[in-house]
């Protein structure tokens, strides 16, 4: 009898248990979130052979050699090669391979990694703000806020920065949390195995609305419904806010704050039915030192137009230079050399 209502309790212990689990981490629905489980389940199998028999060994201990027991007494004994052996072993091994696994996951599993997939990827630039979320889609010229779609099995680009206060971008059932910082741009792939609707949230605490900074994130069924939902975000017809075109005033609108630390609501979801082709990039660039230019090379000033047209056509990564703007640098340079040359001659006439 007691056996069985010990077998029900801890039935119904696991069933609350697993269901604690449902929409989280340990309920992937894409590539990602389903290979950071495994690698989760894995480490910990690991380091449970090492933390189950401590407890063991400490638990019978402590009922062996209780009070009132006649166990041997040998004050003078100090050392066992047997028990060395076995307790550095087994942890040296288990370190060695945890670094294996560790280093394999740390390439398969690089945020910045495309996934390899047969269809085109879709590009998303993210920008984390008091206390919401700006999904821009540079290639279909839209952009929502608190909401985000893209049709299940087909993979998505982000790029993630921040209007102000650093924050973390995260999917939990999608996988792979990665942090939005001002005058920085960080990337992240994911994929949706399936079509749902996904809660996404900032993983990082940023201040009084920080607990209504929350979005969907929408795996639409096919690609022709993703496709009827961004034509219907262009004609206005859904049942929305729909702000018109995100240029720089309407950003800047966009990310002002006012809020009651008291009383926190998310910021209901909105569409922009057109976008300014360089505004991602003009705000990333803002924080940059000389109002939004950056000195790449000695004698080389590009602003944030400049930058967001060369790398939109694969001229420019990570910051380096094709050919012929390092010849420009070369002349420019040459240029201020002969200048000064000869400003250096005037003086000394």
């Amino acid at each position: 009898m007691l056996t069985r209502i010990l077998s029900k309790v801890a039935l119904a212990l696991m069933v609350g248990l697993l269901a604690g689990c449902q929409g989280g981490v340990l309920d992937p629905k894409g590539q990602v979130g389903i290979e950071e489980k495994q690698l989760i389940i894995v480490a910990t199998l690991l380091m449970l052979l090492v933390v189950i028999p401590v407890i063991f060994m400490t638990l019978y201990f402590a009922w062996k050699y209780r009070e009132g027991r006649d166990e041997i007494y040998e004050p003078k004994w100090s050392h066992s090669t047997k028990i060395e052996t076995i307790v550095w072993s087994i942890p040296i091994v288990i370190v060695i391979i945890l670094g294996v696994i560790t280093w394999k996951s740390t390439h398969s599993l690089d945020p910045y990694k495309p996934l390899k997939s047969d269809k085109d990827h879709i590009n998303v630039q993210v920008v984390s703000m008091n206390w919401k979320w700006l999904f821009i889609y540079p290639d279909l010229g839209i952009a929502t806020v608190n909401e985000l779609r893209f049709p299940a099995n087909v993979p998505v680009a982000f790029q993630i920065s921040s209007e102000g206060t650093m924050n973390s971008f995260f999917i939990p059932q999608l996988g792979s949390q990665i942090y939005s910082m001002a005058g920085m741009v960080t990337k992240l792939h994911l994929i949706a195995n399936e079509p749902g609707s996904f809660d996404g949230m900032s993983a990082n605490y940023s201040g009084a609305g920080f607990s209504g900074m929350k979005f969907k994130a929408i795996a639409t069924p096919t690609e022709a419904d993703f496709d009827a939902w961004v034509e219907g975000v262009k004609a206005g017809t859904h049942d929305v806010i729909n702000n018109g075109v995100l240029n720089q005033a309407s950003y800047e609108k966009l990310a002002e704050h006012e809020i009651d630390a008291h009383h926190v609501e998310p910021t209901p979801v909105q569409y922009y039915n057109s976008i300014e082709s360089s505004i991602f990039m003009d705000n990333v660039m803002k924080f940059m030192k000389d109002h939004g230019k950056v000195e790449l090379l000695e004698g080389t000033v590009f602003d944030s137009k400049m930058i967001h047209d060369n790398s939109a056509h694969g001229e420019m990564n990570h910051g380096e230079m094709n050919q012929s703007d390092m010849n420009q640098s070369d002349m420019n340079h040459g240029e201020s050399q002969d200048s000064s040359h000869d400003m250096h001659m005037e003086a000394e006439k």
